[in-house]
């Protein structure tokens, strides 16, 4: 049978459409399925719903609460309840946007890792091979708590790239540190990382190099602004402001449209206020608006904002993180972009402090930014050994459980003494849901 140019030209062009539209595309979204048809129940799953409808409930235990849930790449849980504004008694949307603070760390050590990858760094170089001013650091001797004063002896060895990824730098934190580094980092005017003015990451983390550590490197876990650091060395190495290399290689190819260090004018309304319980037990809004190193609520906000803290300065959304978070849990790749390799994941995900004593659990370990669960810590609830998972300063948890499938975000923006009860009752109702 003969088939017309005109014909063929048409069957060519449709067939070659359907191929393109079958193509991974950086839009592509996360579908929303039936929980049933991921092995777990939609019953159970409603437990969620009624937990956040009682802890947002007339008392404002939480004053709002966003969460996803995914299993094997599949939205199966997706809402919100309580307020964005409780003054304005405006409800929160699932689409809203939370401060992320330390849940940005996550991204910097993947942008770390990507470099790492493409031969630019390696995880063993000093940093002042990249950072001239962290050549010859100094470890703190002594401490007058009186004026901040203080004596220092030379460090035994300089600050890997990989002491930084993993904590054990000496680096400690202004603000939420050591009480010595508090003092210490304040005088010196070096950040927390929610900053409202228009400072340079350079600048500061030049400072921060010439400060002293709180112990010799790779002596201990110090949680601290390791990350800052790593993010100007992103800024170093690439050429790029971290802005920059988040927006061009992170989140256009993993297509989050809703992810900033300093939110648009047009998208500010959608920020959930951020609250505090107070010594009365009384929900109250947290307005504190200190930037010398202390809390700074209203940083989002900031017009033209320059400073791009690599460890607290990005706002985000629930489905936006959970991009992320299911990139990570396909080893590296999403929707057709790849920007790690499986092996990467696996090196940011493993043990990587040894048998340091670690501050913040009997049982699990620290890789690069996760915690990440042992055989011990997976008897301590639902998910299984070498589920990784972290949070935010702002009350909010994610974790990836490569066993079950299972990927899961929940935001607030409330200091409140029933987020622990919250996150451990979301995390007992997922895993309860699961029917296989």
């Amino acid at each position: 049978m003969k088939i017309s140019m005109t014909r063929l030209a048409f069957f060519l062009l449709i067939t070659n459409l359907a191929d393109f539209a079958m193509l991974p595309t950086a839009s592509a979204q996360l579908k929303q399925v039936t929980p049933e048809s991921q092995d777990m129940s939609s019953s159970r799953l409603s437990n969620i719903d009624s937990l956040f409808q009682h802890l947002t409930g007339n008392g404002h235990e939480v004053a709002g609460v966003s969460a996803i849930v995914l299993r094997h790449g599949q939205i199966v849980y997706y809402n919100a309840a309580g307020y964005r504004d409780i003054a304005r008694n405006q409800l929160l949307k699932k689409d809203d946007l939370f401060r992320i603070a330390s849940q940005t760390k996550v991204i910097t050590v993947t942008a770390i890792m990507m470099l790492y990858e493409e031969g630019r760094l390696l995880l063993d170089d000093p940093i002042s091979k990249y950072i001239p001013e962290f050549s010859h650091p100094v470890v703190l001797k002594s401490f007058n708590e009186k004026d901040s004063s203080y004596e220092t002896g030379p460090a035994k060895s300089e600050i890997t790239v990989r002491q930084l990824l993993n904590h054990t730098s000496g680096i400690s934190y202004t603000s939420i540190g050591t009480k010595e580094a508090k003092a210490i980092y304040t005088k010196a005017g070096v950040p927390i990382g929610f900053e409202a003015r228009h400072i340079q990451l350079a600048d500061k983390m030049k400072i921060l190099a010439k400060l002293p550590l709180m112990h010799e490197p790779g002596a201990a876990f110090t949680y601290g602004l390791n990350t800052d650091v790593l993010g100007y060395l992103v800024e170093v190495v690439s050429g790029k402001s971290l802005k920059e290399f988040f927006q061009q290689r992170i989140f256009d190819p993993l297509g989050m449209k809703d992810t900033y260090f300093y939110i648009p004018a047009d998208k500010q309304g959608r920020l959930s206020k951020a609250y505090v319980t107070d010594a009365k037990g009384h929900t109250v809004e947290n307005d504190a608006m200190d930037t010398t190193g202390g809390v700074n609520t209203i940083y989002p906000f900031t017009k033209n904002g320059t400073y791009y803290s690599g460890g607290a300065g990005l706002s985000s959304t629930a489905y936006d993180y959970v991009l992320f978070l299911q990139m990570l849990a396909n080893g590296g790749e999403l929707n057709g972009h790849r920007l790690l390799s499986p092996s990467s994941v696996r090196l940011m995900t493993m043990n990587q402090i040894g048998d340091l004593e670690f501050p913040w659990s009997a049982v699990n370990r620290e890789g690069f930014v996760f915690q990440v669960v042992t055989e011990k810590g997976s008897a301590e609830s639902g998910w299984n050994a070498g589920t990784y998972f972290g949070g935010g300063y702002w009350n909010s948890t994610y974790w990836v459980d490569p066993k079950t499938g299972i990927v899961a975000q929940i935001w607030t923006q409330h200091f409140s003494p029933y987020g622990g009860e919250l996150f451990n009752k979301f995390k007992a109702i997922i895993y309860g849901a699961i029917t296989k």
